[in-house]
């Protein structure tokens, strides 16, 4: 389980150029679990959330203040998918039950998890979707977009898939919104929210160390987006140090780190690393393996303990937010090619999907099967 950032992490090619904006809704529906809201919706552009609603406030709330632009456009906006949310809210809470059915379960706690959503390449045009369910954490079915049929990963879900696989028009009607009305909504929040949304903010690196005999940490932090390189050089040549996790810092910038094991790195070849941050918009920043600029636990910077403490917070922090929203097993392309995986359920009821997403790129898909 990773954080909702994580989701978002694109690693490009050295000398980043385009940028792949998202935007995606995560939906989440639960039982069992007294502390968490019976049905949570997220809405999220390039990792912002823009809205949300749940089943305690049964209101749709907007989370940035360019959201109003949308509303001043459309004043029934906040009406249309207060509505469409209490109705997911509803067909969550009967897939929940029936799954319990098809699982063979009875008590306990359970979930039931979709996220849709679209991709769009600033550079190239291109454009991707996806529209995927789960149960429990486990990916239960998905759309692929490709072939405009279902997959599905576990015998449970075969039934839905033959029912909505003969769906023709509707599975259509999906692509478009994918591929087409998805897109045109998510360029239209970009451009509501140019100046948050937008906006490139320079890092600021450290090299860190714990002790002399620890990894040297090359730190970077306060930037945004968080579509950023980090990694090592040695005499030029890129070093293959897997980075961490890109996490986000309290004022919405974003910070990740990469080690460098110097226990094979004699101290007289020092000179030949450097750490190298790569982000669009800004010049590569380069910083040399020289004991001078590193800090450590002694001496006169103490600061690094309280780094490491931030970054071990926001990273638990994060992944509380994942909880709240639902966000477990969205990570990878699966068997069929997609690049998240689906968290979704479906009935035995055999009725049709639940509301198909709006042009107003509320998709909220609930999907009773």
């Amino acid at each position: 389980m990773k954080a909702l950032t994580g989701l978002l992490l694109l690693v490009f090619g050295h000398g980043v150029s385009s940028v792949l904006h998202s935007m995606q809704y995560f939906l989440t529906g639960s039982s069992g679990l007294t502390t968490f809201p019976e049905f949570v919706a997220v809405g999220m552009v390039d990792g912002v959330q823009f809205d949300y609603y749940d089943s305690n406030t049964q209101r749709v709330v907007l989370k940035q203040d360019w959201m109003e632009q949308v509303t001043r456009e459309d004043p029934d906006y906040m009406e249309r998918n207060t509505g469409k949310a209490q109705g997911a809210q509803q067909t969550f809470k009967a897939n929940i039950g029936i799954a319990k059915q098809r699982f063979n379960q009875t008590g306990g706690a359970h979930m039931f998890q979709f996220m849709c959503g679209c991709e769009w390449d600033d550079e190239d045009d291109s454009t991707d979707g996806y529209h995927q369910f789960g149960y429990d954490g486990e990916d239960f079915i998905a759309f692929d977009l490709k072939t405009l049929t279902w997959v599905a990963p576990v015998r449970q879900a075969v039934t839905t898939k033959l029912r909505w696989d003969q769906d023709r028009a509707l599975n259509q009607h999906r692509k478009n919104y994918l591929t087409k009305e998805c897109v045109d909504w998510l360029k239209r929040y970009l451009a509501y929210g140019k100046s948050t949304l937008q906006r490139t903010e320079r890092p600021r690196v450290s090299l860190l160390q714990r002790s002399p005999s620890s990894p040297v940490v090359c730190h970077a932090t306060g930037f945004y987006p968080d579509r950023v390189v980090v990694f090592w050089r040695r005499d030029g040549q890129e070093l293959h140090e897997l980075p961490g996790e890109v996490l986000p810092n309290h004022d919405g910038t974003f910070q990740v780190s990469v080690d460098l094991n110097l226990k094979a790195v004699p101290q007289e070849d020092w000179g030949r690393y450097e750490c190298v941050v790569q982000l669009k918009g800004i010049e590569e920043i380069s910083t040399p393996l020289d004991p001078a600029l590193i800090r450590t636990n002694s001496g006169k910077s103490p600061i690094l303990v309280f780094i490491l403490a931030g970054v071990a917070v926001v990273a638990v922090a994060a992944a509380a937010a994942a909880v709240v929203v639902g966000v477990f097993v969205f990570q990878k392309r699966n068997a069929s090619g997609q690049r998240h995986k689906p968290v979704g359920s479906d009935t035995s009821s055999e009725n049709t999907e639940g509301q198909n997403p709006a042009p107003e790129a509320q998709p909220l898909t609930t999907g009773q099967s």
